[in-house]
């Protein structure tokens, strides 16, 4: 699983015009399942977005979490982070979760993320065409991958 995770101000999703999802102060999570994730890989990701502390202290450090700070996380699918443009210029996304599997592991995720906190969870549609606004606070973005633990 992979994830791009940006601190924002604010942050929403649109579908067809119309707003889907939308947040103030937290994270937006941009997420990727690939074929071999499994629920160990959701829970390790659901961890570090409630836990990382990349939000300012009272001293202004990066000290705080999400959870901390009583913010918010739209989670957005992604599964052109698992695209491979090794060779050649065009993608493959031969990695990435096959939709019908993918969908309902999204749907997993998503149960899991909202049981696992009392935060506002939003989210976009699954495979549709978003139209994905934020304003990045800092900017900070993080990569990370459940399979480089």
């Amino acid at each position: 699983m992979r994830i791009v995770v940006q601190r924002v101000n604010r942050a929403s999703v649109r579908v067809d015009g119309q707003t889907v999802g939308e947040i103030g102060r937290g994270l937006l999570v941009l997420l990727g399942i690939g074929k071999e994730d499994a629920d160990a890989d959701s829970d390790y990701i659901i961890g570090k977005i409630l836990s990382l502390r990349i939000f300012h202290d009272d001293e202004g450090k990066m000290n705080r979490s999400v959870t901390d700070i009583a913010g918010s996380v739209l989670v957005v699918s992604q599964f052109t982070l698992h695209g491979d443009v090794r060779k050649g210029t065009r993608p493959s996304f031969s990695d990435a979760m096959p939709p019908a599997d993918a969908e309902k592991f999204y749907g997993r995720f998503m149960e899991k993320l909202r049981a696992a906190t009392p935060l506002k969870v939003a989210e976009g549609r699954f495979a549709a065409m978003m139209d994905v606004e934020l304003v990045n606070d800092g900017p900070v973005t993080l990569v990370l991958d459940s399979r480089l633990r």
